[in-house]
């Protein structure tokens, strides 16, 4: 499995609320028709800094979501709320472990 983190910081935090509802009613989707995926979050920190965590079973899918999601920013016209290129991390997962928690 393979992992891409994608730190944005300088987010608009006027336009948080909506960046969310686009990941959740575009981006989500897209991501999930991508071979290899599975699973992708999002995280929003304090200071208009969003993360997400995207899974993909080889580097190439993780590679590709990173073209789509940078193509969905565009798309989306979202390029002002989010107006600094990612810092990425990415590369194998090398230990794990999966618990469902209830989200609230």
């Amino acid at each position: 499995m393979h992992a891409t983190i994608r730190r944005y910081e300088g987010v608009d935090t006027a336009r948080t609320s909506e960046v969310v509802g686009k990941v959740e009613q575009t981006l989500v989707p897209q991501l999930r028709k991508l071979p290899g995926f599975a699973g992708y979050y999002l995280i929003e920190a304090d200071n208009g800094v969003l993360s997400s965590l995207g899974l993909f079973e080889k580097s190439e899918q993780a590679d590709e979501s990173t073209k789509l999601v940078s193509k969905w920013i565009t798309d989306e016209k979202l390029d002002s709320a989010m107006p600094n290129p990612p810092k990425i991390t990415s590369g194998k997962v090398v230990a794990h472990s999966d618990r469902v928690l209830a989200v609230a």
